[in-house]
């Protein structure tokens, strides 16, 4: 009996380190400017909160399929690769590209399927929760100072992408810097249970996700979200990718 306690403690270890541990792929946009991604496993979780009526209700939704995720958000470097150009207000090779709407993004992302490097798009909402909370349940994916750039710390302005700490599933700046744009239309939630939820159907609004430099530390909550036209630009407003796995 003792002998299968300690197998089963063994084991259990064994998985918790296995999940701990990212696989990660580095793609070359050219020029030598590297766009790096983590593996996502499927699983499920948890997505929103009882904090905010827009939140509401918390419902469990399992992501079933694999995804690769910009483990930083999208640099100026590589938007320049990619678009020639910068739209940025606060200029800088690693911070991140602002400025840049939901159209704009897909733009880029057209241009960046056609290098033959990888299928990509934005999140989805669910996806960009389901990593960002990494396993967590609570308000920030850990200790917010560490993880973080936002309004109590980051001297208005944003910061080179990956300076702070990564959550636990190895992303960095999931939490402030620069708010991100997510694949959905806005809409409310259901309480259903959900499979890969895709968003609504329609509508005027397009999600963004994480808070910013600019942001308090309740906007940079895991579970907040704030929407617009899919026309704005800001010098808070980023994204970074998703490539699908074949």
């Amino acid at each position: 009996m003792k002998k299968f306690a300690v197998l089963l403690m063994v084991l259990t270890s064994l998985f918790f380190c296995s999940r701990g541990k990212s696989e990660e792929v580095s793609l070359d946009l050219g020029g030598g400017v590297m766009l790096d991604l983590v593996l996502i496993r499927p699983g499920k979780f948890l997505m929103g909160s009882e904090t905010a009526a827009d939140e509401k209700p918390v419902h469990e939704v399992t992501i079933s399929q694999r995804f690769y995720l910009g483990k930083y958000e999208v640099t100026q470097a590589q938007w320049e690769a990619v678009m020639g150009s910068n739209p940025s207000y606060i200029k800088g090779a690693s911070l991140p590209v602002e400025q840049v709407s939901w159209e704009d993004c897909q733009l880029f992302i057209e241009k960046l399927n056609g290098k033959g490097v990888g299928t990509f798009r934005l999140p989805t909402e669910a996806e960009w929760e389901y990593a960002c909370r990494a396993g967590t349940t609570g308000d920030y994916a850990g200790y917010l100072a560490e993880l973080a750039w936002y309004n109590a710390n980051s001297e208005s302005k944003t910061h080179p992408v990956g300076t702070k700490k990564p959550n636990p599933w190895g992303l960095y700046d999931m939490h402030g810097n620069v708010w991100e744009w997510c694949q959905d239309w806005y809409g409310t939630y259901s309480q259903e249970k959900q499979i890969d939820p895709k968003g609504a159907a329609g509508g005027s609004d397009r999600v963004f996700r994480g808070g910013s430099w600019y942001s308090s530390a309740y906007g940079c909550r895991s579970a907040s979200r704030l929407w617009f036209w899919p026309s704005l630009r800001s010098f808070s407003l980023g994204f970074r990718l998703v490539r699908t796995v074949p």
